[in-house]
This record gives structure tokens, C-alpha cells and sequence, in this order.
């Protein structure tokens, strides 16, 4: 608004200057780039994630495959992790060899961390592998792929912004210095004669 003012105080004004104009016209499209172009392209990126995301839940639904494991024996104990979709603190890990049976059919063993606190031989506790029956993280659920998407506008919508504000001051900066080497040319013109008799000042 401020900048808008600004352009109709200037428009009758005897004092303005071109360069005066020009920057309060740089500034009104600067605000109106901001004002349209932030929520296209964020909306543009939410979409774009959330269609990509959806695909990736899909296929991760598709691909890995909630199983049975039997706790063998009991290892060392497992620091707390953090789980990764969620940023949630797991505590209830315990680091064991168990033995499950892959969607394949075959029959696998390795170490894992199973979530009991405190695991026994012979208990049972499940966990997500891939069609081959190698261990991998749990799908990705909808609300975390939504939630994903729309930080991915959100960061898309202000990084638009902070461009078209750099380029704003990147053009203003280059108009400023236009003008004080237009003075500095003119002073030097001006500066030799200054206070003298005859030259007008």
C-alpha cells in the first residue's frame, strides 16, 4: 500500500524525478510479483510433492510387508533412537536375534531391534521387511506425506519470495548508483565554476 501511495503522491508531483518514478514502479512490481507469484508456486510444489509422495506411498504399501519375528536371543541393548517419519523418541527397543519367515516363504535370521523392552526367547513381536525378507523401515503413511507436501509449498512459496525481494534490491541498489554517478558527472561539471562571478550561482 505504502508503495502504491507512494506512486499517486508522485504522480502530479514538480519535484519528482524519472529515477523516482522508476523505483516506485520497481517496488509496485516487485509486491505484485510476491503477492501472485507465492501462492502459485507454492501451490504448484505442494501439489508436484504430494502427487510424488502419493506415488511413493503407494509403492511403499505395494513393497514392504508387515511380518511375524521370534526373538532367538537376546543382545547388547540398543541407545534410544528417533523414529524417522515422525521425529518421535523410541525407547522400547531391544537389539535381538530373531528368525521370520519373508512373504516369500523363505525363512531368514539376523539381528534387529524389536520393540519389547525386555525380550525373551521364543516371544514374538513384528516387524516390516521388503518381498525378500530384508528388513526395512515401516511405509510411508498418508499424513506424513501430506504434511511433507505442504512444507515443500510453504518453503517454495518463500524462497520465491526472498528471490523476487533480492532481485527488488539488486535493481533499486543498481539505480541508486546510477543516480550518484549522474550527480557526481554533474557536480564536476558544476564544482569548478562554483561561486564564481558570471556563472549563475
Amino acid at each position: 500500500m505504502r508503495t502504491i501511495s507512494g506512486l499517486w503522491r508522485w504522480r502530479g508531483n514538480p519535484l519528482r524525478r524519472p529515477t523516482d518514478v522508476a523505483e516506485a514502479w520497481v517496488c509496485l512490481l516487485a509486491l505484485l510479483l510476491t503477492v501472485v507469484a507465492m501462492p502459485v508456486i507454492g501451490t504448484v510444489t505442494g501439489s508436484a510433492a504430494q502427487d510424488s509422495l502419493r506415488r511413493s506411498v503407494l509403492e511403499q504399501r505395494q513393497s514392504r510387508h508387515l511380518v511375524t519375528a521370534t526373538v532367538l536371543r537376546t543382545l547388547a541393548q540398543a541407545p534410544p533412537e528417533t523414529e524417522a517419519d515422525t521425529g518421535v523418541a523410541r525407547t522400547s527397543r531391544s537389539r535381538v536375534v530373531a528368525g521370520w519367515t519373508a512373504p516369500d516363504g523363505t525363512r531368514r535370521q539376523g539381528a534387529v531391534l524389536a520393540e519389547v523392552k525386555s525380550p525373551r526367547a521364543g516371544e514374538h513381536f513384528r516387524l516390516w521387511t521388503d518381498p525378500g525378507g530384508r528388513i526395512t523401515t515401516r511405509p510411508l503413511d498418508s499424513a506424513t506425506a501430506r504434511a511433507h507436501s505442504v512444507l515443500a509449498g510453504v518453503g517454495a512459496a518463500v524462497l520465491a519470495a526472498g528471490l523476487v525481494e533480492s532481485a527488488r534490491r539488486l535493481v533499486l541498489w543498481r539505480m541508486v548508483r546510477r543516480r550518484y554517478a549522474s550527480w557526481e558527472r554533474a557536480w564536476d561539471r558544476a564544482g569548478p565554476d562554483w561561486g564564481k562571478a558570471g556563472t549563475g550561482s
